[in-house]
Order: C-alpha cells, then sequence, then structure tokens
C-alpha cells in the first residue's frame, strides 16, 4: 500500500505540473551598406504609410554603427557619431535595426562607444500607424543568433552584474555573429544546450550532470514545411487587427533518460538563449523577422537515492497553429488532430528503486516582429507542451510495475512581448544594482507587455497496468 500511495502521490505532484490593404516584404537591399544579413539586424526605412510613436528615435547607420552587443541584450555600444544618436534619452525608444529595439533606460560614454542600456517595448510603442502583412512566408532558411552567456542563464546573479554601469563598462563579452542554418549550442542553469530547426521540426536536445543527477533528451515540435502568414493594423497607437497563422502540420516528440546516484531532485526553468530568425526584408519600411524562441522546464522527483528511467513518445497534433483579433475579439486557430504515433506510456522502463518522476516542459514561441532574444515583440504564439511520467519501485515488480503519463498542450497568443518571470528577476536585480549615468534612476523592466491569452489544446493522464495496487488518477 505504501507503494501505492508514493506512486499515487507523484502522479499527482507532476500531473498538477503539466498544467500547463497591406504592404508585403519588399525584397531589395537590407540596408545602406548592412548587406543581406547584417549582424545586428537591418536598419529601418519607414514609409509614407507608417507613422512612428513620437519619441522612437531612428539612429542611422543599422547595423554598421553597432560596434557590439552584451550577451543579456540589453546593453548596446554604438558609434556616438551616427546620424540621430545625440537624440538618444531616458524614457525614449531607440530604433537603430530590427533586433536593436528598446526602451531607454541609460546612457553612458565610455571608450569612445555611445554605451545605452534599454528594456523591453510592445508594437504599439514603436508604431503609431501602419498596416503590415505577408502570406505564404516559407520558413526554410533559418538564420541562429546565439545570446553567448547571458546574466539569466545562470543559478545566481553574481554581484556587480554584467548590464549597463555597474561594471567596467569595456568587459562584457559581446555576442557571438549570427551563422545561417538551424543549429547552435548554447548552456543555461547547468545544463548543454542543442537546437535545431527545421528539418523535420524544431526542438532542443539538453543534457544535465552534476555527478549525483544526470539527464538526457530531446524535445521537438515535429512540421513538415511550415509556412507563415501574418497581417498587422495599427491605428492610432491601437491594434485594430492582428493574426498570425504557421501552417506545415504539426506534431509533439520527446525522448529522456535520467539517473540518479547520490544526488538531489531539482527545478530548473529558463529560456534557451538562441534566437531562429527568417528576416523578411522591410514591410512598410520596417524591418520585421520571423523569430523561433524556445523554453525549457524540467522537473524531478525521484523517491530513492538511485535508479534509472527512460521513455520515447511521439503524437500527431495540429494542421496548424495561430490566432486572429479584430476589434477586441480573439480566437484560436489550432486545428486540432491529436493521434498517438509512439507511445510514452509503454516505452516507460529503468531500475527505479524508489517511485521516480520526471516532468519537461518545452515552449515554442513563434513571432512576427522586431528586437531580439527576451525582448522581442511582435504578433506571437506560443506552444507548451508537459510531459509528465512515473514509473514505480522496482521493488513492487514482482506485483506490479505501475507506470503513468500525464500530456497537456496549452497554446498562448498575444500582440507584445512575453518574459519569464524568474528571468525577469534576475534582470532587475541587475538593474537594480546600476548607477545611472543620465537617468534619475534606472526602472525595473515589466514580465509581459500587450494583449494576451491562452487556451488548451490537449490534456490526458493514463496508468497501467489498470490493477488496484497501482491506483487511479484523480479526475
Amino acid at each position: 500500500m505504501r507503494g501505492r500511495r508514493l506512486l499515487a502521490a507523484g502522479l499527482v505532484v507532476l500531473l498538477a505540473l503539466t498544467g500547463c490593404g497591406a504592404f508585403g516584404p519588399e525584397p531589395g537591399p537590407a540596408g545602406a551598406g548592412d548587406g543581406e544579413q547584417p549582424r545586428y539586424g537591418q536598419a529601418p526605412a519607414p514609409g509614407k504609410d507608417v507613422t512612428l510613436q513620437p519619441d522612437v528615435v531612428l539612429v542611422g547607420g543599422g547595423s554598421r554603427t553597432v560596434r557590439s552587443v552584451s550577451p543579456d541584450g540589453l546593453t548596446w555600444r554604438l558609434d556616438p557619431g551616427a546620424r540621430d544618436a545625440d537624440r538618444l534619452a531616458p524614457g525614449r525608444v531607440m530604433f537603430v535595426t530590427g533586433r536593436g529595439v528598446g526602451r531607454v533606460l541609460d546612457l553612458a560614454e565610455d571608450g569612445g562607444d555611445l554605451v545605452v542600456t534599454i528594456g523591453p517595448v510592445t508594437l504599439t510603442e514603436v508604431i503609431r500607424d501602419g498596416t503590415f502583412g505577408g502570406d505564404g512566408i516559407i520558413l526554410d532558411r533559418p538564420t541562429v543568433y546565439v545570446a553567448g552567456e547571458p546574466s539569466w542563464t545562470r543559478e545566481t546573479a553574481a554581484a556587480g552584474g554584467t548590464l549597463g554601469r555597474s561594471r567596467p563598462l569595456a568587459v562584457a563579452p559581446a555576442q557571438p555573429p549570427p551563422a545561417p542554418g538551424g543549429q547552435a549550442g548554447a548552456t543555461a542553469h547547468g545544463y548543454r544546450v542543442q537546437t535545431f530547426c527545421c528539418a523535420g521540426g524544431v526542438g532542443t536536445h539538453f543534457t544535465y550532470d552534476d555527478g549525483g543527477l544526470r539527464l538526457a533528451g530531446t524535445v521537438t515540435l515535429t512540421v513538415g514545411r511550415p509556412a507563415a502568414s501574418f497581417h498587422l493594423a495599427v491605428g492610432a497607437g491601437r491594434v485594430n487587427r492582428a493574426e498570425l497563422e504557421i501552417g506545415g502540420g504539426f506534431g509533439i516528440k520527446v525522448d529522456f533518460t535520467a539517473g540518479i546516484d547520490g544526488g538531489q531532485n531539482h527545478r530548473r526553468t529558463f529560456p534557451v538563449p538562441v534566437d531562429i530568425a527568417f528576416p523578411i526584408g522591410l514591410v512598410a519600411g520596417l524591418p520585421l523577422s520571423f523569430t523561433v524562441s524556445q523554453t525549457l522546464e524540467v522537473a524531478t522527483a525521484f523517491g530513492a537515492r538511485r535508479g534509472t528511467f527512460r521513455g520515447a513518445g511521439e503524437y500527431a497534433l495540429a494542421g496548424k497553429l495561430g490566432f486572429g483579433y479584430a476589434d477586441g475579439r480573439v480566437g484560436s486557430r489550432v486545428t486540432e488532430g491529436f493521434a498517438r504515433r509512439a507511445s510514452l506510456l509503454e516505452s516507460l522502463t529503468g531500475v527505479p528503486v524508489g517511485v521516480m518522476g520526471l516532468v519537461v516542459r518545452h515552449g515554442v514561441r513563434f513571432t512576427m516582429g522586431i528586437s531580439a532574444f527576451l525582448f522581442t515583440a511582435g504578433i506571437w504564439f506560443e506552444l507548451i507542451t508537459s510531459y509528465g511520467a512515473t514509473i514505480g519501485s522496482a521493488l513492487g515488480a514482482p506485483y506490479a510495475l505501475c507506470r503513468g503519463v500525464g500530456l497537456g498542450v496549452r497554446a498562448r497568443f498575444g500582440i507584445g512581448y512575453r518574459i519569464l518571470e524568474p528571468v525577469v528577476q534576475v534582470i532587475n536585480k541587475f538593474l537594480s544594482l546600476l548607477s545611472p549615468s543620465r537617468a534619475p534612476r534606472i526602472p525595473p523592466i515589466v514580465a509581459s507587455g500587450g494583449p494576451s491569452w491562452s487556451a488548451d489544446v490537449y490534456r490526458n493522464q493514463e496508468v497501467i497496468p489498470p490493477v488496484s495496487i497501482c491506483g487511479q488518477l484523480p479526475g
């Protein structure tokens, strides 16, 4: 009975965690001297049919003006002689390139550079009036941008920080240059991650090993040949219409191996520090990009100090993903078509001395918009898949080796930006340590900007074998 209670309790905890008239692209040059894929993004060239907000400062020169960007994306070093750079001031919006857009928090001069610390902005903080759209954008030639080792990928914030002016300004390493293709490696919260896109899907392979706890796995949002369409209409600083659809046929896939040998349970939640971008050129003069970003959460609940545990599963999910918003009304456009291709439940094996449980949560966000990494803002759709799995103690195997799986898929979508709350806390801790140069104080950033909504796509729980000792999941 004790083993039964432990398994049931583990399933309850783990499965609770699984709650979980438009202008199109202009193919012309990427900006004066910038080239087709400039390191820091394409320069803006707003047309006569687009009006920006009055506090937006278009800094001239595009990527040529940018000397470096810190891994966290908050500190931009610019050529102080660039056109209109002298108009930047705390509270205004800097717009240098499609990836270099943000609210100015502070400025300083250092070593011949103008050092600008920025925070996130919403679309309507940049655009006052304009209509933008594109149909059938094939997502098959990505460019990967790796953040490097930003502060928000570390376990704890070190005193002094890597942001703004609380450190020697010349110390912060620059972001590495972008590279063609969809694969890139990075580290975050003790994990090694390897992203991939787009042949077969978009996903992340992860590994963790602290000597006592070892985890490895791959999470994938599978897709055939993805294509995107979007429409955005802004008038008088308000979004009147927003639509985003991504087609290609989607599924979800996971595999994992877990082992503990004297280690401790843990839980980690973090954004994967890699942008997978599809620059689409100037749309009504603004350099928009379709960006794919990912988040990962891993939580263990191992009831013994030793054991191993593995599993794999794959499921068909939907024909297309997206949403539409118009005149205050919003609706999801997920065409559901769930089907089991390979059962995660049937695959669970291992040598568990006690009950072992694991939750892996994978978020994939598609954004059509501006800026980069955490500050990417635009029309966005995120699919969050939660896999919860438990296996009973092998000591009870003569009676029954109980196995349970919970699967939850939830859609979030909105207009603006959204940052994980733990990451915002890390960034704001750094910002609180800064000594401002021109600003009276450096305000904290907020976790989200603009409206957002959510909807369940799929949810299910299963336990095998169907015997009383394994119990039943609460309905």
